[in-house]
């Protein structure tokens, strides 16, 4: 007589035992409705967005409710629509078996403000455009003059060269593009004009620029200058 192998017939009862609970717990955890939309800014810098301003656009896009099956929420047409917000950097969207929707958002942050006679935003690195928010004012420069298109790229270079720099970014407070394309800038401590020129050579320029300060800021006359010239970059000129 044949002897009946037990241990492969458990081995056979144990996989189909996990086969149904796996399918069990597959759909039970599709037909779990999303309970709660969990989210959060990455940063908290700048606070253009509010949790509320998040909140109304999922709902908006899941149909008006946020109790909404699982297996009916398209995370990727999510996390497509957040990513086209003029605010949003990135956003992750993910849900939990808990049914908890979680948003992560890193928001975009600006490096000037642009303001013209018929617009009034913000510019991030990468030169996107931010619209204001009465959520928050970003501490940047002010730049006024028109960046022509296709030639903002050098201009970009140089507001992002001061925004990365920590001396820079609190003492520059302005910017002025000149019909010649040449820039102006304005410091926060002192009344001179800072005639920067064309942006070229500009991280020679700038730290020309710091060093000139560093060194000037012990002597009294600072007060005294109308102009700091950066336009040579072998020499800082000063006028009084």
């Amino acid at each position: 007589m044949r002897r009946i192998n037990w241990h492969n017939i458990r081995l056979v009862l144990i996989i189909f035992v996990m086969i149904f609970l796996y399918s069990f717990s597959s759909k039970r955890n599709s037909e779990r409705k999303i309970s709660k939309i969990d989210i959060k800014f990455e940063s908290n810098e700048n606070m253009f967005l509010t949790h509320e301003m998040v909140n109304n656009l999922l709902i908006q896009n899941l149909g008006g409710t946020s109790r909404i099956q699982k297996d009916k929420v398209d995370l990727n047409t999510l996390e497509t629509i957040l990513d086209d917000h003029e605010m949003i950097e990135k956003a992750q969207v993910f849900s939990t078996i808990d049914g908890f929707l979680n948003t992560r958002i890193t928001q975009k942050a600006p490096i000037v403000r642009v303001i013209t006679d018929s617009e009034n935003y913000y510019l991030d690195s990468k030169g996107d455009k931010m619209s204001l928010s009465q959520n928050f004012s970003a501490r940047v420069p002010l730049v006024s003059g028109e960046m022509s298109k296709g030639t903002e790229k050098p201009y970009l270079l140089l507001f992002n060269e001061i925004k990365k720099d920590d001396f820079l970014s609190k003492n520059i407070t302005g910017a002025k593009i000149m019909p010649s394309g040449n820039v102006v800038l304005t410091n926060r401590s002192y009344d001179y004009k800072i005639a920067f020129g064309k942006p070229i050579n500009v991280e020679k320029k700038l730290k020309n620029y710091k060093a000139f300060f560093h060194h000037a800021v012990k002597d009294t006359l600072i007060k005294s200058y109308k102009e700091v010239n950066l336009m040579f970059t072998q020499q800082v000129v000063c006028k009084k």
